[in-house]
């Protein structure tokens, strides 16, 4: 089973995509995956560990530790940062797994990207759950996060405004669909079929976050950095 890759071309300062992205508060607020991130104390040098949840239902949190470290001054000068988590929830189909972070400098943007994979729990129906649902959302969720920070940087469009929106255009693209049902006096359901596919394959308007518009395939060989080989999580 392959890895999660994920690409963005984000036109902004270097030092404002490494804030938004380290920064706990300010990464859970655009990340679909999770919904609270905090740090935990650390000695000075020491790999940063931290906790994070997600929640599922209005009362269901499922909840993980991790570790994570960073290189922001590289000879190449790209930065680089790396993590390992785990959980121990019982409804949590990923059980532990490993990732980094790349942001690498361009003419046109920084190439920001991220690479990671997990082992999931639950045995055999574990696996075919991942492989059939869990995996593909997981890949959706974090290029629609990546386009959702892009708008936030290059827009100033700030997360929560972003979401507004692209619940508004799902909304008012089923709206579009239940109408052409509704005022179709012959073949309905053929109707209605074709204006969902055309709901569902139409662009999205430019404010709105979008997975297309991320790479979801590495141009090259995907390698993790050595960073990630010296995090331990216990």
């Amino acid at each position: 089973m392959s890895g999660l890759y994920v690409e963005a071309l984000i036109d902004v300062d270097l030092d404002v995509l490494w804030e938004r992205t380290q920064d706990p508060a300010r990464h859970q607020s655009w990340d679909l995956r999770f919904t609270s991130i905090s740090y935990l104390p650390r000695a000075e040098g020491a790999p940063q560990r931290f906790r994070y949840a997600t929640r599922l239902l209005p009362f269901l949190w499922v909840a993980g530790t991790g570790v994570s470290a960073g290189e922001r001054q590289r000879p190449d000068g790209t930065r680089v940062s790396a993590l390992r988590f785990a959980s121990a929830h019982p409804l949590s189909l990923l059980r532990e797994g490993s990732g980094y972070w790349r942001y690498v400098p361009g003419p046109d943007g920084i190439r920001f990207l991220t690479g990671y994979d997990y082992r999931p729990r639950w045995g055999s129906w574990g696996r075919c759950l991942d492989r059939l649902v869990f995996r593909p959302l997981m890949g959706w969720a974090t290029a629609w996060s990546f386009d959702r920070l892009r708008l936030w940087c290059e827009r100033g469009t700030h997360p929560r405004v972003s979401l507004a929106r692209a619940l508004a255009e799902c909304g008012l693209r089923l709206a579009l669909v239940l109408l052409v049902l509704a005022a179709s006096p012959v073949a309905p359901l053929l109707l209605g079929l074709v204006a969902a596919v055309l709901a569902v394959l139409l662009p999205p308007l430019p404010g709105t976050p979008a997975a297309r518009r991320c790479l979801r395939t590495p141009p090259g060989r995907a390698r993790a950095p050595r960073l990630l080989a010296t995090l331990e999580l216990s």
